[in-house]
């Protein structure tokens, strides 16, 4: 009879903790707060990159097109 009761508390306190063990998931701490900054920050940096690569690789498309035709000036002048 003593172990039913002691078994009986021990769920009850379980069913009553469990909510407020669930709720104190939602709140973030300092930490993880800062962590998603840092995240957020490297995800804008990596696109500031892509952006800036694929703005150089025109850069450089552009320019080869230009010594191409520089090039076939002079060819045409020979």
């Amino acid at each position: 009879m003593r172990t039913d009761i002691l078994r009986n508390t021990a769920l009850a306190a379980l069913l009553l903790a469990a909510p407020l063990a669930l709720t104190a998931c939602d709140n973030k701490g300092p930490a993880e707060r800062a962590g998603e900054k840092i995240d957020d920050a490297a995800e804008k940096a990596g696109e500031k990159l892509e952006d800036a690569r694929d703005k150089a690789g025109e850069a450089v498309d552009d320019l080869r097109d230009k010594a191409d035709a520089a090039m076939e000036k002079v060819e045409e002048k020979k």
